[in-house]
């Protein structure tokens, strides 16, 4: 019989609440308070999280999104212990390392050295342990160089890099992770990357705060939408972050049936995606096109009131949503005209199929020019079969030569594919 501990939840929230005494006007000084000794001062209460209650089982990729103000920080600092829930429970099964808010448990008069000694001890490592791993947190950290400056004298990145490496070497059941990492440069957040799939591949159970969608739908098994306190939606990645764009453009879809035929098309409907379609390159419809041959994605927009400057955009993808591929008017510096209700235009999309055999899916889009608000967003409005004529092992299957040479030899093997 398994151990009923292996079948425990590694986190339940509870019906969790906090809420905030915001003051109107504060006295600031002695002199003050003496010329108005009988002010009192006026509170104004923000409810910052509002009975929200979830479970996150071992193992899990959990992430956590929404707009600015709407609770994700202050539920992660409930969930580390920073903050003080006014109601409901937090049950946490095994060892949490926390990666919250920059240098949150550093001090800045000393050393990357001391730092990290005292970090990873704060963290639940022993004295012995956070001597042991120094070495691996700088090399990880890159501050091979910076060992002995103060940590006030390092960058915002510098101090980023550093409080992450230290994370990682916990050797933590839990980890939660808010998005300080869009601090660091490219090359550091692809490392973070690494270790996510790495942790992800181990086992461990990260709760991850972000605005970016991409890593959600890279990294999460499940995610969490709050909005102003309260959970709106707790469902695949996919689900989540198209919610999560629609609350951005000012429209709340979460209550839309998701068996709906139109539950996962979103807009106002100034304009309509009416058409879209795949064609070879002598201009024929097609429902499967050949690799490395030019093929073009086309769609018809209909407009039911004036627009000016509309972006149309498309996003490609395959079986497993993951996405190859897109482009937009933004990017190719046009302007795309003023129309009327009753209006019509083509967009068009052509290049040369560089996609590995399989189905290809296009999620077109309109919205008001300047990022306003989203006109008309179809999910895989159009799909086409990718033929080829062998399996390529990736996403895409580029034009390549392969060689073989022995080794002292002018004897050599090169293939075209």
């Amino acid at each position: 019989m398994a151990d009923p501990e292996q079948r425990a939840p590694a986190l339940v929230v509870d019906g969790v609440s906090k809420a905030f005494r915001l003051p109107h006007e504060r006295t600031h000084t002695l002199k003050e308070r003496a010329l108005h000794p009988f002010r009192r001062s006026s509170f104004e209460r923000l409810e910052a999280l509002n009975d929200v209650s979830f479970v996150v089982e071992p193992g899990e990729f959990f992430g956590i999104v929404g707009r600015n103000g709407s609770g994700k920080s202050t539920l992660l600092k409930c969930m580390a212990g920073i903050y003080r829930a006014d109601a409901g429970k937090i049950y946490i099964n095994g060892r949490l390392s926390t990666f919250i808010e920059l240098g949150v448990g550093f001090n800045p008069d000393l050393a990357a050295r001391d730092n990290i000694a005292i970090n990873a001890i704060m963290l639940g490592l022993s004295a012995r342990e956070a001597r042991a791993r120094f070495e691996r947190v700088i090399a990880f950290a890159e501050l091979e160089e910076f060992v002995d400056l103060k940590l006030k004298n390092y960058s915002s990145g510098m101090q980023v890099r550093l409080a992450f490496s230290v994370m990682i070497q916990v050797d933590a059941d839990i980890l939660l992770i808010d998005e300080v990492l869009a601090v660091g440069d490219a090359a550091f957040q692809q490392k973070c990357f690494d270790v996510f799939n790495d942790l992800r591949d181990e086992g461990k159970t990260i709760l991850l705060v972000t605005h970016d969608m991409g890593s959600v739908r890279r990294f999460c098994h499940r995610a969490l939408l709050l909005e102003r306190g309260e959970i709106k939606l707790i469902d695949a990645p996919e689900r989540v972050a198209s919610h999560y764009f629609e609350l951005n453009f000012g429209r709340d879809t979460t209550s839309a049936d998701p068996d709906a035929d139109d539950a996962e098309r979103y807009g106002d409907r100034t304009a309509e995606l009416i058409e879209a379609w795949f064609e070879d390159e002598h201009g024929q419809r097609k429902s499967a096109l050949r690799h490395k041959r030019p093929c073009t994605f086309r769609a018809r927009v209909r407009f039911n009131e004036p627009v000016a400057h509309p972006v149309i955009s498309v996003l490609f993808e395959n079986d497993s949503r993951t996405p190859l591929f897109a482009t937009s008017t933004v990017w190719a510096g046009e302007r795309t005209g003023s129309y009327v209700g009753g209006d019509e235009a083509l967009f068009s999309v052509s290049f040369e199929n560089p996609f590995a055999p399989g189905r290809l899916y296009a999620s077109p889009w309109v919205v008001r020019a300047g990022g306003g608000d989203l006109i008309d967003r179809r999910p895989r409005m159009a799909s086409v079969v990718m033929t080829g004529t062998h399996a390529a092992g990736g996403v895409v299957d580029l034009p390549h030569e392969v060689s073989f040479e022995h080794a002292g030899s002018k004897l050599s093997k090169k293939v075209t594919v």
